[in-house]
């Protein structure tokens, strides 16, 4: 196991799904955590789970600049940032209200630009380099009728994290992406189609096998818990060499 005692990481959208798990591999692993979510009764909870890796909880919209000035004195020392928060939405282009649009690429590329700025502005005044990395998804790579802001958020956020690799390098901070294809998260219940499946079906955990074996070569979605192993190995020393990556973890959908 890979130990991150005595580093301090960041994590938005940490108190559900991917976050939350990564949160708590990271405590796990010996890290101080800083975690940031829009909903503040579930990170309540995940804190006092948590206890003392917490050094910082805060609630809020990532897309809102005047959050990350309030705390940018609190990532003084920051090692490691996990860029996760984010919002699903589906809708045919032609169908698409701009407001929704701009809902969705509000918080999935303007909060990943703003995490991903107050993270590289802390560890750059530290001087000792660090490692951040961006949940994009499976959707960022591979085109599908209905998810044009969706998709295009989280194809932005791969190319947004290649720029912020070769800005980071010269201070010795790394900066890869995550491309989930579909993972068992709360964020499905976003989706009108899958709550129509859990209907049909009679649960969510057989929703989730019926679209993942008509929709992946494995014929699985990934646990919350298999996708945080991912980005702690990113954020890990045995990543030491990656930077502007973007690892696929989607069971071959995108093939």
């Amino acid at each position: 196991m890979e130990f991150f005692d005595g580093r301090y990481a960041l994590i938005t959208g940490a108190a559900s799904g991917i976050g939350e798990a990564v949160a708590e591999a990271l405590a796990a692993r010996g890290a101080a955590l800083a975690l940031v979510d829009c909903n503040g009764p579930a990170l309540d909870a995940l804190c006092d789970r948590l206890g003392d890796a917490v050094r910082l909880k805060q609630t809020g919209d990532v897309a809102d600049e005047a959050l990350w000035d309030s705390i940018a004195a609190d990532l003084a020392g920051l090692d490691c940032a996990v860029v996760n928060a984010g919002i699903a939405g589906a809708g045919a282009i032609v169908d698409l209200p701009f407001a929704e649009w701009r809902r969705i690429v509000s918080v999935n590329l303007d909060g990943a630009f703003l995490t991903l700025k107050a993270a590289m502005r802390a560890m750059k005044q530290e001087a000792r380099g660090g490692a951040i990395v961006l949940t994009s998804s499976a959707s960022g790579v591979k085109a599908e009728p209905g998810v044009a802001a969706y998709g295009a958020s989280k194809a932005a956020m791969i190319h947004l994290a290649k720029v912020a690799a070769k800005e980071g390098a010269p201070d010795a901070i790394r900066v890869n992406a995550i491309a989930p294809g579909g993972v068992e998260t709360p964020v499905w219940r976003e989706m009108p189609f899958f709550a129509d499946l859990v209907r049909e079906k009679g649960g969510e955990a057989a929703a989730f096998r019926a679209i993942a074996e008509m929709a992946t070569p494995l014929g699985r979605y990934a646990r919350p818990d298999e996708i945080a192993g991912q980005i702690v190995f990113l954020l890990s020393d045995l990543a030491a060499t990656i930077t502007g990556t973007t690892l696929t973890s989607d069971g071959g959908y995108s093939l």
